[in-house]
């Protein structure tokens, strides 16, 4: 079980990631790209993935990690539940969402 502090301080710790508002919720942004967005009241965050990593993550349980209800899912924007996933997991799945939207040069400063 992970939770907003987990994500706040994992996704501020990679390159150039700023918090900004996005409507009534928090976004973590690179170059103005949205890496993820929380809603903390209602216990989830959002990332943008690919069709086969989103396809990936959601294998694994699908109660924990789907496609956002709507157009937007089929773009790849996927909602995770804090309390139903690990923290290694929490990390792996923004981590995916900043490799998708980063510059290069700042993703070869994250490695592996």
């Amino acid at each position: 079980m992970t939770n907003f502090s987990t994500l706040h301080k994992y996704v501020l710790s990679l390159p150039e990631v700023t918090e900004e508002p996005h409507f009534e919720k928090k976004s973590y942004r690179v170059k103005k790209k949205i890496v993820a967005t929380v809603s903390v009241d209602e216990g989830f965050f959002v990332v943008k993935l690919t069709a086969i990593q989103q396809t990936l993550f959601c294998k694994w349980d699908e109660s924990a990690c789907h496609p956002v209800p709507n157009k937007w899912g089929l773009q790849g924007w996927t909602r995770v539940y804090f309390e139903k996933v690990d923290e290694d997991f929490l990390k792996d799945i923004v981590k995916a969402s900043y490799v998708n939207v980063a510059p290069r040069k700042l993703v070869e400063l994250i490695g592996d």
